[in-house]
């Protein structure tokens, strides 16, 4: 009994095997290796012996020699524009709910709102061999090669949120056309008829969604669609600060504006108040994602809630499906948004 101890403690700063193990129990290191894995031929005295043995010499599993046996590694990846944003910290907490559920661990990359930066994370997470990645991509991101170099070595891929329709995945998404119709129609029914769009980049799905919804609310009330009243931008604070400025420029300011996601809203309601501009009484507010920022901020703002955490298991459950079986037909999931009426907003 002393002497496997003092063995333990020699041991304690190298890497326990199944080796050790069996040759503290005098036993084979199959009988270990069936014991772990709580194989019907093995008593449940052995199997007692090596789960307890196994505990107190702090054994973990070769995750790598047990993932070349396996062709699997119980790891999938995210790659996410920015997780400071509430909305991605959200979905990756959906992700790593249903993710631990089934047993697999979670690799977090983040993009940075970079093309190239996107890149490097695929090729990160297939030199991993993860055996999944959800994806939602830049704002910079127009070519695909480096997500289809994951399909062409069968690794499943899920989108989520900002989705490349040109390849054939499977995608959770949100009705961002409709949420978008209904944003705009609260602002007009709340009196609003001078509605500006900040918009995002067109190469973006949801930001030509969120457009297109805008424009399609303005001619069903027949309201003139105005090519100055819309300013793209970025999707950072920064640049919705410049369109902004663009827009309180006009001799006729508009007198709402509707946000393509939150954080651009946030940067709106800086400039707003910086030119002594009262919301709502002088010009409406709207954004679309529904960030917490958005409702502390004073007055807080009216949004599209996106069902985020949802977002996350959801893409996740897909995802593993995908890993379980390879011949899973693909789907396009539309989640629907939420209009949370705030203080930015006049009410109807």
């Amino acid at each position: 009994m002393e002497g496997y101890k003092m063995m333990i403690k020699n041991m304690k700063n190298e890497q326990i095997t199944i080796k050790d193990i069996a040759k503290v129990l005098n036993i084979s290191t199959s009988t270990v290796s069936r014991a772990l894995r709580n194989h019907p031929d093995i008593s449940d005295e052995t199997k007692k012996a090596v789960a307890e043995l196994a505990k107190e010499m702090q054994y973990h599993p070769n995750s790598i020699a047990s993932s070349l046996r396996n062709k699997r590694t119980e790891t999938i990846g995210i790659i996410v524009p920015e997780i400071i944003h509430t909305f991605f910290a959200s979905v990756i907490s959906g992700v790593e709910e249903v993710a631990y559920q089934e047993g697999y661990k979670v690799i977090i990359c983040q993009s940075n709102e970079s093309y190239k930066k996107e890149i490097i994370n695929i090729q990160t997470l297939i030199s991993a061999r993860v055996d999944g990645i959800l994806v939602s991509i830049s704002n910079q991101t127009t070519q695909f090669d480096h997500l289809e170099l994951a399909l062409q070595r069968k690794i499943p891929l899920v989108f989520f949120d900002r989705v490349c329709e040109s390849l054939d995945t499977s995608k959770v998404v949100v009705d961002d056309f409709e949420g978008a119709v209904q944003a705009t129609k609260y602002l007009i029914e709340t009196g609003c008829r001078r509605i500006a769009h900040i918009a995002g980049p067109q190469n973006l799905e949801i930001c030509k969604q969120r457009k297109e919804g805008y424009l399609a609310a303005l001619r069903e009330y027949g309201l003139a669609m105005e090519d100055d009243l819309v300013v793209e931008c970025n999707l950072d604070q920064h640049e919705a600060m410049n369109a902004t400025e663009k827009l309180l420029r006009f001799p006729q300011k508009p007198d709402a504006i509707f946000a393509v996601t939150d954080p651009v809203a946030i940067g709106a309601h800086i400039v707003i108040r910086k030119h002594g501009l009262k919301i709502p009484e002088q010009i409406s507010l709207m954004g679309f994602t529904n960030d917490a920022v958005s409702e502390i901020i004073e007055p807080s703002i009216t949004t599209m809630a996106q069902p985020s955490t949802e977002m996350g298991r959801i893409a996740t459950t897909q995802l593993i499906r995908q890993i379980k079986n390879k011949n899973t037909p693909h789907e396009r999931l539309v989640l629907k948004t939420n209009l949370i009426a705030r203080n930015s907003t006049l009410k109807k």
